[in-house]
């Protein structure tokens, strides 16, 4: 091994002159500390848990009770009574081709005719 440095001889004999000035009452409290039984901490975590379970909760309720059968559903819009399906012509048996227009399908009118030019 080789000798300690001075500087390594002053450190060692300044922490065993430190460590001569303690004994063990300063090691031991003679009373327990004293103090809030709860910190802080502990209690904005227990609140921030809580608010996020409450949070949650209500989200869960909201999205179950939001899609109930319960809720009327809203009526499909009005059809324009004018406006009916086109009647289709079903042959009769007795051969007549053409079939007579029921009086509450409106006249057909001729496809209208572009008058614009091109140039």
């Amino acid at each position: 091994m080789s000798t300690p440095s001075p500087t390594e001889e002053r450190l060692r004999a300044a922490l065993d002159a430190r460590a001569r000035l303690i004994d063990a009452h300063d090691l031991s409290p003679y009373r327990p500390p004293t103090g809030p039984a709860w910190g802080a901490r502990r209690i904005r975590r227990v609140v921030s848990a809580v608010a996020v379970t409450v949070a949650a909760a209500a989200a869960v309720a909201f999205l179950l009770l939001s899609g109930s059968p319960d809720r009327p559903h809203p009526a499909p819009p009005a059809r324009d009574p004018r406006t009916s399906p086109p009647a289709t012509s079903v042959p009769s048996s007795n051969g007549s081709p053409t079939a007579k227009p029921s009086p509450t399908s409106p006249p057909e009118t001729p496809p209208a005719t572009s008058t614009a030019t091109q140039h």
